[in-house]
């Protein structure tokens, strides 16, 4: 077929038509920021499909979040058509996840195995040291947790494990993960790690398996490749291994995930790999200014591990980067808030500014700059709706439902709402069932527990003839949850009926976009939700509040970077190790890649971070700028004794508030005072949660 007879590509540069019209065999895309990969990436695959023949069928993209995958399917399916639906488009462990369920028997699980959560892994690692008689006031259950999740990610099984215990610690670390994987194999579940690791050993026990996938998949796409660690690595080399056509994209120096298993060097070594590989370097920047780019460009230049390439732009030279040093972290909040307003002022939107930092403690006296001053925001990453009380209570019954051997579900609810069963009752059970190799469910045979266990059958067979949200209205009216919430008859009850209500909206939606009512489904797709989360959003235009972290992938007009200090950015933490202070290095070229028009630098002399006040050098990275591309005026902010505060126009004298009493808060509105203790009140608002706040605070009044 000759090419460019379906597929006009006068819309790419020449290294971007290049990668896309490459033949077979591997390819690494170096693509700097701003440089258009997602177009190239997915014009490749609309290629092979369009011109080469290739069946859809045969191809996977392989992406780090829903969000990148969706865009990616969208985009292609735009290309292509409806048979861009056949293209194995999503994230690593949503992949994983297709090939476990292919495949449950030959790992040894049941079909209605369940996937456990961060907090429900923590739940069974808990119960395996109490089983132990280990100490956790000594030995953190959570660092123990962390130490397996990180042997998972790098291959080490416990057996391999156990070659490296030399400590007290490593021993039950050792004792800990064993006894842990055999608990998850006998409740049929595994964790969110496990989603990568079983189809590895799936290939290594099943080569014929492998083979099959291998001749399914014969062209693997992967995205963003520097953030792959090393069972990614390990999953994707063995996939393309018969066929090599494995066509990676990313850029070395967005690399900045090291603290979750990446390794850039997985980039860096791509062309050892795969010594007949093809590199195609996209420098061309289609997002910032002359000035940004050349700014970010001598700032990445001072790393020694990097693959060589230069952004560039044909956008125009753009305004310096304003460089402010302020006298403390309140002064540096109004620079930014002043700025801003002044911004909305000459008509920019509030959604394409962005504010930047490296800590998100750092965003608090920023979210007081802007409730004084009435500018909107919304805060990326700091709410995870999922990880609250009631909806994980909601998502245990779900799960249990499913799949009656989860014991960790079982435990977390048996209980709730009361139903005295205690919790020997409940040590008992777990008890019975390791001895007998089997669930705490099977075991149960008797008194209130046997109660619960007619519950959850009776919910269970009901499930197969309702809706999804039926089944979650169904759960909240049986288990009691509802009743035992309303009847509390308190602010908190209220809100949390809220978020169990807002629930449904998720299944509503769940079901309306994919026309699937199965609570397996739904379970599998709330499992891969990624942890970055953010607060209810009502999509009217805000200011973006973010750490450095979460931002990346995004671009803004105007974007202000604060905290630019030694020993916070780059972290202290970082500085006294080379990597460490290279990563830091890539996260600022991340943070100043962002802006599209404006960039601001912004720091302050001394800050209270933590309940430490300190004072900070100017971070390195700012004297790392070339001078031609940044406004640093040579006037600095005026000395200590000049800033002064009015606290008569922030407090009353006392306003005698006491527990029970109904006050109106300037920002939270309507609440009642739960507890006052010295000068704190402790307040219960409508919609907006507890606060706890100065209780002679002018924003607060009686009513």
């Amino acid at each position: 077929m000759e090419v460019g007879v379906f597929m006009n590509l006068d819309y790419l540069n020449d290294r971007q038509k290049e990668a896309v019209l490459w033949g077979d065999g591997p390819l690494l895309i170096l693509a700097g920021a701003g440089s258009g990969k997602t177009s190239v990436l997915t014009a490749r695959v609309a290629y092979l499909i369009k011109e080469r023949g290739i069946n859809p069928k045969n191809i996977v993209a392989i992406t780090f979040t829903n969000k990148a995958a969706k865009e990616m399917k969208e985009r292609i399916i735009k290309q292509v058509g409806s048979i861009g639906y056949d293209i194995q488009i999503s994230t690593f462990h949503s992949f994983g996840l297709r090939i476990i369920k292919e495949n449950y028997e030959r790992l040894g699980y049941d079909k209605n195995f369940t996937i456990l959560d961060s907090d429900d892994s923590l739940t069974v690692i808990k119960k395996v040291l109490k089983e132990l008689n280990v100490d956790t006031s000594r030995c953190n259950p959570k660092f123990i947790k962390n130490r397996i999740s990180s042997c998972k990610n790098e291959m080490v099984t416990p057996d391999k494990y156990k070659n490296f215990v030399n400590d007290e610690i490593s021993d039950i670390t050792y004792k800990t993960y064993k006894k842990y994987q055999e608990t998850l194999l006998r409740n049929n579940s595994l964790d969110f790690d496990d989603l990568l690791v079983k189809p590895i050993e799936l290939f290594n026990n099943h080569p014929e398996v492998l083979e099959q996938y291998q001749e399914l998949f014969k062209y693997v796409f992967i995205d963003e490749y520097q953030d792959t660690n090393e069972v990614q690595y390990i999953f994707s080399k063995m996939l393309s291994a018969k066929y090599k056509n494995i066509c990676v994209v990313g850029d070395d120096a967005q690399s900045i995930y090291s603290f979750r298993g990446a390794n850039f060097k997985n980039i860096l070594n791509f062309e050892k790999d795969y010594e007949d590989a093809k590199v195609i370097l996209l420098e061309q920047n289609y997002r910032s200014t002359k000035t940004i780019l050349n700014a970010a460009n001598s700032v990445i230049k001072n790393n020694v591990q990097k693959k060589d390439k230069r952004l560039w732009t044909e956008n125009e030279t753009g305004e310096k980067i304003k460089y402010v040093r302020a006298l403390d972290e309140k002064e540096e909040a109004s620079f930014v808030t002043r700025e801003i307003k002044g911004l909305l002022e000459s008509g920019v939107s509030l959604d394409d500014i962005a504010v930047l930092y490296r800590t998100n403690a750092q965003s608090r006296t920023i979210e007081e700059g802007f409730l004084n001053s009435n500018i909107p925001y919304r805060i990326v990453g700091a709410f995870a709706f999922y990880s609250r009380k009631e909806i994980k209570d909601l998502l245990a019954y779900l799960k249990l439902i499913y799949n009656t051997k989860d014991d960790v579900s079982l435990t977390r609810i048996i209980n709730y709402p009361k139903r005295k069963i205690g919790v020997k009752t409940i040590e008992n059970l777990s008890m019975d069932a390791v001895l007998k190799g089997t669930s705490m469910f099977d075991v149960i045979e008797k008194g209130k527990e046997l109660d619960f266990k007619n519950l959850i059958l009776e919910m269970k067979e009901k499930s197969e003839s309702l809706s999804l949200t039926e089944t979650i209205d169904m759960v909240l009216e049986k288990s009691g949850i509802r009743s035992e919430l309303e009847s509390e008859h308190t602010l908190e009850a209220d809100i949390r009926l809220e978020n169990l209500e807002e629930f449904k909206s998720i299944t509503k939606t769940f079901e309306e976009e994919s026309g699937i009512a199965s609570l397996e489904d739904f379970l599998n797709e709330v499992s891969l939700v990624s942890d970055v989360s953010e607060q209810k959003d009502d999509n009217t235009p805000k200011v973006t509040l973010m750490t450095i972290h979460a931002v990346k992938g995004l671009e803004f007009k105007y974007v202000f970077v604060v905290g630019m200090e030694e020993n916070i950015f780059p972290h202290v933490n970082c500085i006294e190790e080379p990597d460490g202070l290279e990563e830091e290095r890539r996260l600022c070229y991340v943070a100043i890649t962002r802006a599209k028009k404006k960039l601001y630098l912004v720091n302050a002399l001394k800050r209270t971070l933590f309940g430490k006040s300190s004072v900070n050098m100017p971070s390195r990275f700012i004297a790392e700028i070339d001078k031609d591309y940044i406004d640093a005026p040579e006037k600095k902010n005026v000395g200590i004794d000049q800033v002064k505060i009015d606290k008569s126009k922030m407090f009353n004298e006392d306003n005698g508030l006491k527990a029970g009493d109904n006050v109106i808060h300037d920002t939270y509105g309507p609440g009642v005072v739960v507890n006052v203790d010295k000068l704190v009140a402790t307040i219960a608002f409508k919609g907006q949660g507890i606060k706890k706040l100065m209780k002679n605070h002018k924003s607060i009044k009686k009513v």
